[in-house]
């Protein structure tokens, strides 16, 4: 604690500095005043804890300081030290709150009882003011809680006592980005008070078991666009925004309209399903504006097996991609729950397993048992990993009933790959899909198209991020990974040995006239 010493004789004041032995105390001697106005401008600058001072003093009076200061709001605490003579001036200045006053000569033994007095009610009022604190802040979150959950059946405090005066409001929850991880989740709160520059303009509170963020104001929600535009759409692996999912609703412009956002932000939780790959933020805008029925998606269960098993049948790999994006549209716009999708898209695939079997046979090897469909199903996170199972066990079904010509799967693979360039697509995995051996496949590759397999791969990934470098709605490092290049470096390289030019050069020109390439 900070000690302030105040007497006009230079001799009392060294004799107080030397009486005690302050620090052993816990104190610290912050400054000495020399009158009473001086006092009175250090009480004001240093703001000490506790100020011993003489209650007979040129310029101010000790007893006009204490006043003057606690009309100031000094919270410390005055030990006066006077004559016998000036009892009266003592027992004025107790009734300012002074706690105890000591007779010259100063006695070491009453000196030290009395500041430790002090600090003992100094003590004991910091406790009480934290305490209070705590209850504040527990009642404001409780107000808080029932603000976005839209459970306030009590007329609100002002906006001012609860520090929610703003213009503007959102609501932003987040979470771990992997669903099966148990570690604790980043401080996005903290990322964000930090992008605000610690101004009071978001709250944090946990409604259960989500990290809710209450965005206040303008500021606070250009500055989350901006970070959710610039880092957190795109993270760099292995960076702190990687390890988030977060959900926002949409902004509302008064406190009664807050649960609004909030249960925007709930729902697209919920709706975390239907994320694409590596997708770590859902928006407001990404709600479907209208729902289909339960009933209307059932009544067309039996179409899309239909479907797919006669596009397996012909062949017909792109018709059979095209049923499976649209039934991703379908259940995206659906108000089904969850564990319905997944039932529904087993009793799909299990229809198509039994259609193929009816015209083909009982062939084992073209798909798993019921179970295990069952239990790959269950056990997919996302929407679209189910979609790729299927059309990874639909692939196999067709390269197991198809006619196994070199010039016809080899037809089938290069439209494959044109249709999933832009994932880490793999020789091996290409062999295994259309039942190649990787290394004869690479050899019928190459032969044929006159390039090898990566060779193609880059070329096809190239040619397609020139068509996107046309937009300049997307930036490099976006093209970049829209294309399958998860490293920018590396998609530079690339680019430049196919075009001669950089991507930025390229888009710089707005067409492909001094590029030379050949289409695959």
């Amino acid at each position: 604690m900070k000690l302030l010493i105040a007497d006009d004789e230079i001799d009392v004041r060294e004799g107080i500095r030397c009486l005690l032995n302050w620090s052993l105390l816990g104190f610290t001697i912050c400054g000495e005043g020399k009158n009473g106005q001086d006092t009175l401008n250090q009480i004001r600058r240093l703001k000490p804890d506790i100020v011993l001072m003489d209650i007979r003093m040129p310029r101010l009076s000790g007893l006009e300081v204490v006043r003057i200061a606690k009309e100031e709001g000094f919270a410390g605490i005055f030990i006066i030290i006077s004559g016998f003579s000036d009892f009266t001036f003592a027992q004025e200045a107790m009734s300012f709150g002074v706690t105890s006053y000591l007779t010259k000569p100063i006695d070491e033994e009453e000196l030290e009882k009395a500041v430790l007095n002090a600090r003992a009610l100094l003590t004991e009022e910091q406790k009480k003011q934290e305490r209070l604190v705590q209850y504040r802040n527990r009642a404001r979150e409780s107000i808080l809680h029932d603000i976005l959950s839209n459970q306030a059946s009590y007329p609100l405090p002002d906006c001012h006592d609860l520090q929610l005066e703003a213009s503007v409001y959102q609501v932003v929850l987040y979470t771990s980005y992997q669903q099966e991880c148990s570690q604790s989740t980043w401080d996005f709160a903290g990322i964000l008070r930090l992008a605000n520059h610690n101004h009071n303009s978001l709250d944090y509170i946990r409604i259960e078991n989500h990290n809710v963020i209450l965005l206040k104001g303008d500021f606070a929600l250009k500055r989350f666009e901006e970070l959710a535009d610039r880092y957190i759409n795109h993270p760099q692996k292995g960076s702190p925004l990687d390890a988030l999912f977060l959900t926002y609703g949409r902004p509302v412009c008064s406190i009664e309209q807050i649960h609004i956002s909030y249960y925007d932000a709930q729902q697209l939780m919920k709706r975390r399903f239907f994320c694409s790959f590596n997708q770590h933020v859902l928006c407001y805008k990404d709600i479907p504006h209208r729902f289909q029925s339960q009933e209307t998606v059932f009544n067309t269960e039996n179409t899309y097996s239909q479907q797919i098993s006669n596009y397996i049948q012909s062949g017909n790999r792109c018709m059979m991609l095209e049923v499976l994006d649209h039934l991703r549209q379908v259940f995206y716009c659906s108000d089904l729950e969850i564990s319905s999708i997944r039932h529904y898209l087993a009793d799909i695939m299990i229809q198509v397993k039994s259609s193929i079997f009816y015209a083909y046979g009982n062939r084992e090897t073209m798909f798993p048992n019921n179970a295990a469909i069952i239990n790959t199903i269950e056990e997919k996170y996302y929407l679209y990993e189910i979609l790729d199972y299927f059309a990874l066990q639909f692939e196999m079904c067709m390269n197991a009933i198809g006619s196994p010509t070199r010039d016809s799967i080899l037809d089938n693979i290069l439209q494959y790959i044109r249709n999933n360039y832009k994932e880490n697509l793999k020789l091996g995995i290409i062999a295994e899909l259309f039942g190649y051996n990787s290394s004869y496949l690479g050899k019928v590759f190459t032969k044929t198209t006159g390039r090898s397999f990566n060779a193609w791969l880059d070329e096809i990934r190239i040619e397609n991020s020139m068509r996107l470098l046309m937009d300049d709605r997307y930036k490099v490092y976006e093209i970049a990974q829209l294309v399958g290049y998860g490293n920018v470096d590396y998609f530079h390289k690339k680019f430049r040995k196919y075009t001669g030019i950089s991507p930025a050069e390229y888009r710089r020109t707005q067409t492909g006239a001094d590029i030379k390439m050949s289409a695959p």
